[in-house]
């Protein structure tokens, strides 16, 4: 018989309920977030792109600050969401999610902290068999048993915490679902459980830390062989290595290895590790370590410098759609149209939506946004390839083309994350129709919203900072009408080997991956549609299928362009319009046709207007 359980969601009472000390922490927590992603993200681009970072220290470094940012991804927002949140509650499923996700990055983490003194102890003590004993496929099989190892620790705790009942108090006195504050809600005696808990994280913990300070003692102490100045560059690795894992696991340690009780310093101490130690894990290993230091400033200062001069290109020739004339000549006319149609009608949507008393839901104001983002969208790369129809030397400078470059991934990057918000605001109104107009209200959609602009900032200024230090001494011909990633890299006259990875995994998968996610959101939306009338499915499949189609119709050529080897194929430029022109100037028919309500505000709103000009 499986576990009885009447709680469907958990209400999380945060960190603290003054509002005026919520307000406070969320703008510091916002901004220590975005610099955990990006110290850890610049850590990793670093290393990846510098050939000095070579050696297996660096490659698990690089592990370890993507974990960071992932283990702080799978707390942090939620937590700050909630502080703008009126009623902080979250679903059963999500809550399981959460502690699988931190568990998994949690103990993936302590496994490559492992790992890594393991790769100090055999480069100080055993010098002559390091690249033998460290090779690369060494590396490799140590991440893959992290990954492994982390899985297993994470699976272990979600299948004993999801086996037991709930089915009483569903208020957790905390701001993420974690292990002792779901056993305190349980409705059985967890005595035998609070034990397993603290053997397999805390006691856990507990051990490993034991054997990796041991490891770093016996490492320290066969230093006194070494040279003055190898000590001293093996002392400050070494350091960097110890303070990450003081950080790591004292707070673990804390927070496991007991009874299941809880301590009101828990929360600031959950902090600690989801927001301090993944922030201050980039600062430690740059301030500690020369060879990062100046590897920094060689790729971001030098190695610009150095690319400026070995840059003979101060503009590229764009090859444009076509090179027939009769062609050129029909296409202009057709997307001139096309354009005008994207930009009336994304205003038409906008304005009716922001003046329109109507429409002021938060599933509206998100559409409202979606049209400015389109219409921007459309304009940082249809008018350059109209113009060009008609011109005979289509060119474009060099900063011409980086700046089209960040424009065109900013604003795609930022639909993207509106999307997410979208499908997030029609899951809330479907799934928990009592809740939505507490938890959708207007400083959680206007965080949203911003939240949309800054990551679609930090995209295009990743993808920008990809293609801009790179050396152009070459062709200049660009064989489309507009200045993208791959069709740069090919003119660029460096190995692409590395990049054209990066690029794929920061465009093409984070595009599969959250199309992925969103049809999974739209399905369990759908599935629940079961309990509904006849007219209210009918209402929100509706409403759901201009979203879905949306999606489909952005996402699809989307994952198609980056999703790929640095490789170029024929049918790149007509996708590429798709995305540009038709897919803009469709959105607003889309949500006007299959949306009753916009359709009868804007006949009625626009028609008034008409009448009063009349008279």
């Amino acid at each position: 018989m499986g576990p009885v359980n009447n709680v469907t969601e958990f209400i999380l009472l945060g960190l603290t309920q003054n509002h005026a000390v919520q307000k406070f922490l969320f703008a510091v927590f916002v901004v220590i977030y975005l610099l955990t992603l990006m110290g850890n993200l610049l850590i990793v681009v670093t290393i990846n792109a510098s050939p000095a970072l070579g050696s297996p220290m660096y490659f698990f470094l690089s592990f370890l600050s993507f974990i960071d940012g992932c283990c702080s991804s799978t707390m942090v927002p939620k937590m700050i969401i909630d502080l703008l949140a009126e009623k902080k509650t979250i679903s059963f499923s999500g809550c399981m999610i959460q502690l699988f996700a931190e568990h998994f990055f949690g103990g993936v983490e302590i496994l490559l902290l492992t790992v890594m003194a393991y790769d100090r102890y055999v480069a100080i003590c055993k010098p002559l068999h390091y690249l033998i004993t460290m090779n690369r496929r060494a590396c490799g099989f140590l991440i893959a048993v992290a990954w492994a190892g982390g899985f297993l620790h994470a699976l272990i705790q979600i299948l004993f915490t999801a086996s037991l009942p709930f089915c009483g108090p569903n208020v957790i006195d905390h701001f993420i679902c974690d292990l002792f504050p779901l056993l305190k809600l349980t409705c059985t005696d967890t005595h035998i459980f609070g034990l397993f808990v603290a053997a397999n994280s805390g006691l856990m913990c507990m051990i490993i830390f034991s054997i990796l300070i041991a490891s770093y003692v016996i490492i320290l102490w066969s230093l006194r062989t070494h040279s003055s100045e190898g000590q001293r560059k093996a002392l400050s690795t070494c350091a960097s290595h110890i303070t990450v894992v003081v950080l790591f696991f004292v707070p673990c340690i804390f927070v496991y290895l007991r009874p299941v009780i809880t301590f009101p310093i828990d929360k600031a101490v959950a902090v600690f590790y989801t927001m301090i130690t993944p922030m201050l894990n980039p600062l430690i290993y740059t301030l500690r370590n020369a060879e990062v230091k100046h590897a920094m400033k060689q790729l971001w200062s030098q190695q610009a410098l150095l690319g400026k001069k070995m840059q003979n290109v101060t503009e590229f020739i764009l090859l444009g759609l076509t090179q027939n004339p009769q062609l050129q000549k029909f296409l202009f006319p057709v997307f001139l149209i096309t354009y005008l149609i994207t930009l009336v009608g994304n205003l038409l949507i906008s304005v009716t939506i922001f003046i329109s008393p109507a429409l002021g839901s938060p599933m509206y104001f998100f559409l409202s946004c979606l049209s400015i983002i389109d219409g921007f969208y459309s304009t940082s790369i249809a008018p350059k390839m109209i113009f060009d129809l008609i011109s005979e030397k289509n060119t474009i400078s060099f900063n011409g083309c980086m700046t089209q470059l960040f424009t065109e991934h900013f604003f795609a990057a930022a639909e993207i994350i509106l999307l997410i918000a979208m499908a997030f605001d029609r899951y809330v109104a479907i799934c928990k129709p009592l809740h939505y107009t507490t938890i959708m209200n207007r400083p959680l959609c206007s965080f949203l919203v911003g939240m949309a602009g800054v990551l679609g900032f930090i995209h295009g200024g990743i993808q920008l900072l990809f293609i801009i230090q790179l050396p152009f001494c070459g062709p200049n011909v660009i064989d489309h009408f507009m200045c993208d990633l791959i069709p740069l890299l090919e003119l660029t006259c460096a190995d692409t080997h590395i990049l054209g990875p990066l690029i794929a995994a920061n465009s093409g998968s984070l595009c599969l991956l959250i199309f992925s996610l969103l049809v999974i959101s739209y399905v369990i939306i759908l599935y629940s549609l079961r309990t509904y009338s006849s007219e209210g499915r009918r209402k929100a499949l509706s409403t759901c299928a201009s979203h879905v189609t949306v999606v489909i119709l952005f996402f699809v050529p989307c994952s198609f362009l980056y999703l790929r080897p640095v490789t170029t194929f024929p049918a790149d430029k007509a996708v590429t319009v798709f995305c540009t022109l038709i897919t803009p100037m469709l959105n607003p028919l889309i949500y006007t046709l299959r949306n009753a309500e916009v359709k009868n505000v804007i006949k009625k709103f626009w028609g008034q207007m008409i009448k009063t000009n009349d008279k």
